[in-house]
């Protein structure tokens, strides 16, 4: 029996909805084991479009664990927060170190990634008006770069998500994945 991936998605005020609970919903039927994590003081966090997101649990709780993958959600005030979360950056340059999968989308791999060095030399995306933030900005939906994928923004979070479990399991559970949410 496979174990089931383990996937980080730290989220704070301001993250974007739509990103954080698409990645979640495909983590999830993709049968991975998926801690979505408020760096905030309650499990209850204001997303964009004045959506709650509840959180499974605070970042403080998980500081110990590793993961497979952590992916963070845009939204640029959620990242602009996450990016100040020093335990979270500390938990993102370790897995860096690790080669571990490491993910973005939005604005997260401009305002969360590449302040912290974790972009360097390295081709990324994010949505278009932060591509300045880039030195190696790229003009595709989802970007792998060796062990960092990113993405643009709230209409590529399907087919981030997708891509994630595709480099986490196979190309197999992807597609099936993909069948399930009749996504062509």
């Amino acid at each position: 029996m496979t174990v089931p991936a383990k996937i980080l998605v730290p989220i704070a005020h301001g993250s974007e909805s739509l990103e954080t609970v698409a990645l979640v919903n495909v983590f999830r039927r993709a049968e991975f084991e998926v801690t979505l994590a408020s760096i905030e003081r309650d499990l209850v966090v204001s997303g964009t479009r004045a959506l709650k997101l509840t959180a499974d649990k605070r970042f403080f709780d998980i500081t110990d664990e590793k993961f497979e993958l952590i992916v963070v959600p845009g939204g640029e005030k959620g990242a602009a927060a996450l990016t100040r979360h020093a335990p979270l950056v500390e938990q993102l340059e370790l897995q860096n170190e690790r080669k571990k999968w490491l993910a973005a989308i939005c604005a997260a791999p401009a305002f969360v990634l590449a302040p912290h060095h974790l972009l360097d030399r390295r081709k990324a995306t994010c949505y278009p008006a932060f591509k300045d933030h880039l030195p190696h900005w790229i003009d595709q939906p989802v970007v792998v770069d060796g062990h960092i994928v990113t993405s643009q923004g709230p209409a590529t979070a399907l087919a981030f998500a997708l891509q994630l479990v595709e480099l986490l399991s196979g190309a197999a559970l992807r597609r099936k994945v993909a069948a399930e949410m009749l996504v062509a």
